[in-house]
């Protein structure tokens, strides 16, 4: 079966190089029916994504985010779909995040050149644009400057969460996150759980709170991960999203909308239920 849902895409209002429209017209030209616009921290990107969708009327936009979150020594990123992105409680936490956003890769700017590894912070403003400054723009100065190769090869040595040029944003804890995305409205799932330190032990927790899904059909994941993640969904009784997670970064073997995605059915059971508490 074509794959027909991606609820995993980034912009560059975020971490993206495409923007909202480039994006919507990718995804259209893929086939793809049903996308959620997940950008980090913001939700600029949906009403021009909404305005370019009106040529391609088989297709639906959700109104999503991704929030990251910390626990003890793990971080998860928790997405929510069908938010409300007008509600004020919302868009006043997110500028608060974003906020913390710049101050915090400023920092790691600083500390790669106490490592012998200058970056220009001007040129990490250039490559983010008009988008929420992030880890992925310094991997791509980075690149720019020879230091890696690929900007995971910056996470992986540099400023991943044990990296030496790591600086720690503003926290807030998944159930913050998840009450969060609930008084907006919308419907909070966990991204790539497979990177989660002690996930069974986590999830009880998060599933009380009002977690109502969890990334199994995520474009890394083989299909040996995606049968172990779908029974693990299967025993919370979570429902089993997931999509590219597209950045557009054009990297060797980056995967793109299409290549993997939930069944309908799952993106049909997201909307009653974010439409149940509306």
């Amino acid at each position: 079966m074509p794959v027909e849902v991606d609820l995993h895409l980034h912009t560059t209002e975020s971490d993206g190089r495409l923007t909202p429209a480039e994006l919507v017209k990718l995804v259209a030209e893929r086939g793809l029916k049903v996308v959620a616009i997940t950008d980090h921290d913001i939700t600029d990107a949906l009403e021009p994504a909404w305005e370019t969708a009106k040529s391609y009327p088989q297709l639906t936009i959700i109104p999503g985010i991704e929030l990251s979150t910390d626990i003890p020594g793990s971080e998860i990123h928790i997405l929510g779909y069908y938010i409300d992105y007008k509600n004020k409680d919302l868009q006043a936490k997110l500028q608060w995040f974003r906020d913390s956003r710049i101050g915090r890769a400023k920092q790691m700017v600083d500390k790669l050149g106490e490592l012998g590894f200058p970056v220009d912070w001007d040129r990490v403003k250039e490559i983010a644009g008009e988008g929420t400054i992030g880890r992925p723009h310094i991997a791509h100065a980075m690149v720019e400057k020879g230091y890696v190769s690929v900007p995971k090869e910056a996470f992986n040595k540099f400023i991943g969460n044990n990296g030496p040029a790591y600086s720690q944003r503003v926290k807030q804890t998944p159930e913050e996150a998840i009450e969060l995305i609930i008084n907006a409205g919308g419907v909070p799932v966990m991204a790539h759980p497979s990177y989660v330190n002690n996930l069974n032990e986590v999830l009880p927790k998060l599933k009380e709170a009002g977690l109502k899904g969890m990334e199994v059909h995520y474009a890394e994941y083989d299909q040996a991960t995606r049968n172990k993640l779908g029974k693990t969904a299967a025993k919370y009784g979570l429902l089993t999203c997931g999509g590219s997670d597209y950045h557009a970064f054009g990297v060797p073997g980056e995967h793109e909308p299409g290549e993997a995605g939930p069944p309908m059915k799952v993106a049909e059971a997201i909307k009653e239920l974010a439409t149940s508490v509306k």
